[in-house]
């Protein structure tokens, strides 16, 4: 029996149906382990030592609004812990930072996934970036001057989107005229300080935005998520509808491209984001998706993801 604990949003609010990281625990649960949950803002660090506000779980089960029941929270050493699953959801913020630096104390002794110091350091459309030949044009900028000429060299259609942006919020498609330009970067520098980025336009997103999830490096499956009519975005936050997908062979290209990068940092659990034969987002903070995939197709990457953590530490 292995000790492992999630770093999560509150799991009490959590949609069975759809959450990947009440999935995965659901999974460890199910195999006997110990699941415990607490949330970042109760970690606590003291001459190198990593505490946490943890609660453990008695009884998990798929029933919506009856599915958890967790004991009387407890202070516990995390070095305790033989697995932690970093898991919760961006933004990705200083504080989402700070807990990444927070939880490097307890390496290599604690397996943790996503390792803490790669989440950090592959921001997940900065990522991208660092790979050559997968992106569709893309700016990152702070200038409104740089956009607009951005917007002249892409046939004046391009989307803007915060950098650190998560789950759809925030994305604009511009076309045809620049005079809103101007005012949306002013809407977003109100909020922000980060750059914003641009990409040119790529039409293929009507036919959906596709999640490919890997573990480990190597791709599992995937699902496309088509965007409600009337929407450029196919995030399901936002509407988008999830239907079964297969891997093209420009999807294989993609994923044999960037999975040894994936696998060499410990990213183990990510969802890239493909729209046509373009690479546009590396999410590695808290990827979704995967009991959509199992509904589709079978693939159950939970078990896959409960079978990597037990032959690392059983």
């Amino acid at each position: 029996m292995l000790n492992i604990a999630f770093q999560m949003d509150p799991i009490q609010h959590v949609n069975v149906n759809a959450d990947s990281t009440f999935d995965i625990a659901l999974e460890c649960f199910s195999r006997g382990h110990s699941i415990w949950v607490y949330e970042p803002r109760h970690l606590s660090l003291e001459d190198g030592k990593v505490r946490a506000t943890v609660q453990h779980v008695q009884k998990l089960e798929r029933v919506q609004g009856h599915h958890v029941t967790l004991s009387t929270p407890k202070v516990m050493d995390l070095a305790e812990m033989d697995v932690i699953f970093l898991r919760q959801d961006p933004p990705f913020d200083m504080s989402y930072i700070t807990s990444t630096h927070i939880l490097e104390h307890l390496q290599p002794e604690v397996l943790i996934v996503n390792d803490p110091r790669h989440v950090r350091d592959a921001p997940e459309k900065l990522f991208v970036t660092h790979f050559e030949g997968v992106m569709p044009p893309t700016l990152i900028t702070s200038s409104e001057k740089e956009i607009r000429a951005f917007f002249e060299r892409h046939g004046r259609d391009v989307v803007v989107k915060p950098l650190f942006g998560n789950g759809g919020a925030g994305v604009f498609r511009i076309r045809d005229s620049a005079e809103n330009i101007a005012s949306l970067v002013e809407l977003f520098q109100q909020v922000s300080r980060d750059p914003l980025m641009a990409q040119a336009f790529v039409p293929d997103v009507s036919n959906g935005d596709k999640r490919i999830i890997l573990v480990d490096g190597e791709p599992a499956g995937a699902i496309n998520r088509v965007p409600a009519e009337g929407e450029v975005r196919a995030n399901m936050h936002v509407g988008g509808k999830a239907v079964a997908s297969d891997l093209t062979e420009r999807d294989r290209e993609i994923c044999a491209l960037i999975g040894p990068e994936l696998k060499r940092r410990g990213l183990v659990f990510t969802g890239i984001d493909v729209i046509g034969d373009y690479l546009t987002e590396i999410n590695v903070t808290s990827p979704t998706g995967i009991q959509e995939l199992r509904r589709f197709s079978g693939i159950d990457v939970s078990k896959m993801l409960a079978d990597w953590v037990e032959a690392k530490r059983g």
